[in-house]
């Protein structure tokens, strides 16, 4: 199974849990953020790990941006690393 960076490429968390820079390695286990974030990005997350590649733009690639939910108050950056 492959490992996911996640990178915080933006934040104005209402709950002041990622700052903007913060980095996180998806193995098995979840990263410290909140759940609305990591439902955004879970199905992402899971192709990447699973070998997929994911549109981006008009290419298919191993990585992803995706803004929370929450009025886009956090935007981040996901990709495979080995």
């Amino acid at each position: 199974m492959s490992k996911v960076k996640l990178t915080v490429i933006e934040s104005k968390c209402r709950c002041g849990y990622l700052k903007t820079g913060d980095e996180f390695v998806v193995g098995d286990l979840c990263p410290p953020i909140c759940h609305e974030l990591w439902n955004d990005i879970y199905p992402s997350v899971y192709v990447l790990q699973n070998g997929g590649d994911l549109d981006y733009g008009v290419t298919r690639s191993k990585q992803f941006d995706i803004k929370c939910q929450d009025q886009h108050r956090v935007w981040i950056h996901g990709e495979v690393i080995d």
